[in-house]
């Protein structure tokens, strides 16, 4: 009797111990994370550089370069306030733990300047970095997990930089933000005669109609 109250027992904690629908814990993963640069609409910027400091102390510089994302499309309305169409992470951060801050020197081509600075990355951030892998969606735990973490940089008029990151839904969310100073030196560090490539047409039509709305982002 005791033998067979025994092996009940085990029983009973064996079907307690059921697998979680939402454990990633044998998902595959990658073995870095990714960041990309959004630009709002109309206000085209290019990164010059970017370097990271992860949560270890490792500074990594030349992390992403160019390009923002951006949906430059015109309708009529004052569709550069705001964020909206926030693009994803464009380059994978190879040999970085999470980052602790994250340095960003761009050109805004719209005002002619450039701009230079860090932002602070939150423990809170890292939190949904962390758990975007840890885990499946609930609303779908019959796909796997993310592979990596995702992180992207809005750069906006007036040295502006918001931080959004991906959770386990693939859901965005808006998190970290600074503004930061004009870079002395002016574009590539001086190299070009302070030369910015030409506004577009399509930007010089909003401005013109609805300026650069300062205080939105």
């Amino acid at each position: 009797m005791k033998i067979l109250i025994a092996l009940l027992a085990l029983l009973s904690i064996s079907a307690c111990k059921t697998v979680d629908p939402l454990s990633a814990k044998n998902d595959p993963k990658l073995p870095w994370w990714g960041v990309g640069f959004t630009e709002p609409a109309h206000m085209t910027v290019w990164v010059e550089t970017s370097a990271v400091e992860d949560i270890k102390g490792r500074l990594l510089h030349d992390v992403a370069a160019g390009a923002a994302a951006s949906s430059n499309y015109e309708n009529g309305t004052e569709n550069a306030r705001g964020w909206s169409g926030i693009g994803g992470s464009g380059m994978p951060v190879v040999g970085s733990d999470l980052p602790k801050r994250i340095y960003v020197r761009w050109q805004s081509i719209v005002e002619r300047k450039t701009y230079a600075g860090w932002v602070e990355i939150s423990e809170e951030t890292r939190a949904i970095m962390r758990n975007s892998t840890a885990q499946r969606c609930h609303e779908t735990p019959q796909y796997t997990a993310n592979p990596s973490a995702s992180m992207n940089l809005g750069l906006a008029p007036g040295g502006i930089i918001q931080v959004w990151v991906w959770d386990d839904c693939f859901s965005a969310h808006k998190v970290d933000r600074t503004q930061v100073g004009i870079e002395p030196l002016g574009p590539d560090q001086g190299q070009y005669n302070g030369y910015y490539v030409d506004i577009k047409e399509s930007s010089k039509r909003y401005i013109e109609r609805f300026g650069i709305p300062y205080g939105s982002w």
